[in-house]
């Protein structure tokens, strides 16, 4: 199975390193140094690791062949990806990979029906799981504990506590200041 571990970003410095978005929770393993990827567009790759640091909180990169700065903007945009044996789950119990949760049924914690997985989105501080209702409707739930509480990768289903007006925009509750009146009020 093929997973996109990262995309990469623009160059730095004149050695031919890039910056690259990280998308896996395993950067250390994915993308070491000596690690193949393949890429896409398919044409760029695949890509061999040569170095890698991490400077100013950034993943750099730097790929054989590709010496200098110039020839390391030319892969720009080019999402990295890893080939991943469909078997293997992540070490800590908590954490899944992308494949394990796509199209597990999602349902409330007293078991009405929402939706199921479709997409999960990798955003810098969180990610969501994008749930296609019955409706065909899109809703965007935070994957964090809070909200669900619970995977279930053998009964194929992820259990969801969500907050009022996550699901239904008619029950979210107002913010209110101190002393009761609503923000923004005369």
């Amino acid at each position: 199975m093929q997973l996109v571990v990262a995309r990469i970003g623009r160059a730095h410095g004149i050695k031919g390193e890039v910056t690259v978005e990280v998308r896996t929770d395993e950067p250390e393993l994915r993308l070491a140094p000596g690690a193949v990827l393949a890429t896409e567009p398919a044409s760029a790759g695949p890509l061999t690791i040569e170095t890698g640091r991490v400077h100013s909180g950034r993943l750099l990169l730097r790929f054989a062949g590709f010496a200098d700065r110039t020839a390391a903007e030319t892969l720009r945009g080019t999402l990295l990806i890893a080939e991943v044996d469909p078997e293997d789950t992540p070490e800590d119990p908590e954490e899944f990979y992308d494949h394990q949760l796509i199209d597990l049924d999602v349902v409330t914690v007293d078991g009405t029906e929402v939706g199921r997985i479709s997409e999960i989105s990798h955003l810098p501080y969180q990610d969501l799981l994008i749930v296609r209702r019955p409706d065909g409707s899109e809703v965007m739930i935070p994957f964090v504990s809070e909200v669900v509480p619970e995977i279930d990768l053998e009964a194929q289903r992820a259990v969801i506590d969500p907050p009022p007006g996550l699901l239904d925009e008619t029950q979210a509750e107002v913010a209110r200041g101190e002393g009761g009146a609503e923000r923004g009020g005369a």
